[in-house]
């Protein structure tokens, strides 16, 4: 397999322009000429200078063009743009900058953080990140301007802001700004002093340490967050109730990834049994809960314990998916993909995660599910076409039998 270093500075260059920017776009970004472009991506000469000018416009330090760092997988240059400005947005509000300003009224700072928060769960990662850097900036200057009994109601708001942002982060696998976002988000969530707030925040943390493979952290910090907000029996706050669901499912699915399949049905049932009480899908903070999204858990927790036949048996009696976020819907349905080629339909397989690949490729592109699908698929009768088709959609390789 070809390794980043083992391309020319100019195969890289290339490599990073990508379909979606031309030399002549390149040439007009970096204030170059084509002539100097095309030199360089042919590595007939350039100076520091150039791929510096380079380097900045396509949004790459210029150690990943000089081949001493990879860039991240399926990253586009609108996609380290937009983690550039998310990054100088989460460091600098921290830290004060640029937040001396006028805030918008409440009720714009209140629609724009929804704004980034539905692109989010409709699976555009980068959109998410485009609309919440600003909506941080705004949210920081509004915790400066209010007053004494406006403080609790503005630091709630700014740690939603800051748990978005660690969101997107780490769906790039920008892991180190992740923990960042979601730092600043338990601060301004104790700040605000909302026990429900902070739980939140502290199952975003036990996600990002599972996507960090830190499965013990991840597994302590879930249980955290569902004991801290567990609800009385008594209780009927639908907002509450789903909040608590949530946590106790996602901390089913930390238990699952850790190999403890007791504890996941355990915690699992917990969910349905909550699921149950409230009879139907809610969404709070953020964060959706229901029948039909402890169903969708449950499919993906029977997959990864290896139990597929159960997985397909769940989805047959899924019925009506669509309350579920389009970006919950595409990971349900790359679970069934998988739970099929797990039992060796390989073709179904590929044709599910062709029909979420087609429908959703950039969000597709930030998931490692598709490559793990295409491999077990390509085992058994799969064909080279729809390999190749998917190939052509996330923009690398898949494995041909």
């Amino acid at each position: 397999m070809t390794q980043w270093s083992d391309y020319t500075t100019g195969e890289r260059i290339k490599l990073l322009r990508g379909p979606d920017l031309t030399q002549e776009q390149l040439a007009e970004a970096s204030g170059l000429s084509v002539a100097t472009i095309r030199k360089a991506e042919r590595d007939l000469g350039g100076s520091l200078h150039t791929l510096l000018r380079i380097s900045a416009a396509l949004n790459a330090d210029v150690s990943v063009i000089l081949g001493q760092q990879a860039p991240r997988r399926a990253m586009r240059g609108a996609d380290r743009a937009m983690l550039r400005e998310l990054s100088r947005a989460v460091h600098d509000t921290a830290a004060g900058v640029g937040v001396d300003v006028q805030p918008p009224a409440p009720a714009e700072l209140a629609a724009g953080l929804a704004a980034a928060w539905e692109t989010y769960r409709a699976g555009d990662f980068a959109g998410a990140g485009v609309r919440v850097a600003p909506a941080l900036r705004e949210a920081a200057a509004a915790l400066r301007a209010a007053t004494a009994d406006q403080r609790g109601t503005a630091a709630g708001i700014l740690a939603d802001a800051y748990r978005l942002a660690a969101y997107v982060a780490n769906q790039f696998g920008a892991r180190d700004l992740a923990y960042a976002g979601i730092g600043h988000a338990q601060d301004q969530a104790d700040r605000a002093g909302d026990i429900v707030r902070s739980a939140m925040v502290a199952s975003g943390r036990s996600w990002i340490y599972l996507r960090d493979s830190r499965l013990g952290q991840a597994e302590q910090t879930a249980r955290a967050s569902y004991e801290s907000i567990e609800p009385r029996y008594g209780d009927r706050d639908p907002g509450l109730l789903a909040t608590y669901g949530w946590h106790v499912t996602f901390a089913a699915v930390v238990a699952a990834r850790s190999g403890d399949i007791a504890g996941a049905d355990d915690l699992l049932s917990q969910g349905q049994a909550v699921a149950a009480r409230m009879g139907r899908d809610v969404t709070v903070n953020g964060t959706a809960f229901g029948p039909t999204t402890v169903t969708a858990q449950a499919i993906g927790i029977s997959v990864s314990t290896g139990r597929p036949g159960k997985a397909l048996g769940l989805f047959g009696s899924l019925g009506d998916p669509s309350s579920l976020t389009p970006s919950a819907h595409n990971r349900l349905m790359l679970d069934v993909a998988l739970a099929q080629a797990e039992t060796r339909q390989s073709d179904n397989a590929l044709d599910t995660l062709l029909d979420v690949c087609s429908a959703a490729p950039g969000w597709a592109r930030h998931q490692a599910l598709p490559g793990v699908i295409a491999q077990k698929a390509s085992a058994g009768s799969a064909t080279t076409a729809k390999l190749r088709k998917l190939s052509a959609i996330l923009g690398t390789s898949m494995v041909i039998s």
